[in-house]
């Protein structure tokens, strides 16, 4: 099992309709990333910054962000677009973070 964490950026003043949108997570989106091997999901939100904080855990060697080529995904970012810091190909902008400490 590795545990992965990456940040992503929201928009200001986007935290309600980003929670709303997540709370209301397509189930097919669901389906899909359990299918994948993520078995925990938490985003965090830092609101001096407007930065999201993401960690998984994941069986195998990917996790939600190797994902790119899913229809659903690639659906979901385009419902995501308008809130958040994205990429040309409308992917959130995401920064994979090291680990440097974790306590068992």
């Amino acid at each position: 099992m590795q545990r992965l964490a990456f940040k992503m950026k929201l928009n200001k003043g986007q935290k309600d309709i980003y929670t709303k949108r997540h709370n209301e997570l397509w189930p097919e989106l669901k389906k899909l990333l359990k299918e994948a091997g993520v078995s925990e999901y938490s985003i965090f939100f830092d609101e001096e910054t407007n930065t999201l904080f993401a960690f998984q855990k994941v069986s195998g060697n990917g996790g939600s962000q190797d994902l790119s080529e899913n229809e659903i995904v690639k659906k979901w970012w385009n419902f995501m677009v308008d809130i958040m810091e994205v990429n040309p190909d409308n992917s959130p902008v995401s920064i994979p973070l090291e680990e440097v400490f974790y306590l068992k």
